[in-house]
């Protein structure tokens, strides 16, 4: 059964942080510095999370994973701007 990773674009700091402290992951110290100086605005915090996981999916795709599950938190146009990336890259297509 292949395995499909799941990604979780980021929409707000705050929750992101409450959210990593809950399950203990860690945010990279980059991605960090960069949400805190976006932090009072969530315009900004949400392009920023488009970019980041339009970034991992096509990496991912890119190393064949069979496809990429996103959970939207019931915030799909996050979701639906990354699809609209990823279908314009095409990044599947320069897999090995």
């Amino acid at each position: 059964m292949p395995v499909i990773p799941g990604v979780m674009p980021l929409t707000n700091v705050d929750q992101i942080e409450r959210f990593t402290a809950m399950c203990g992951a860690q945010i990279p110290a980059l991605l960090r510095a960069a949400l805190e100086v976006r932090r009072g605005d969530p315009e900004a915090s949400l392009q920023l999370g488009v970019a980041y996981a339009s970034l991992q999916c096509a990496d991912l795709l890119r190393r064949g994973a069979p496809g990429v599950h996103f959970y939207t938190l019931n915030r799909s146009p996050s979701s639906r701007a990354i699809l609209a990336a990823l279908r314009a890259a095409e990044p599947w297509r320069d897999a090995p």
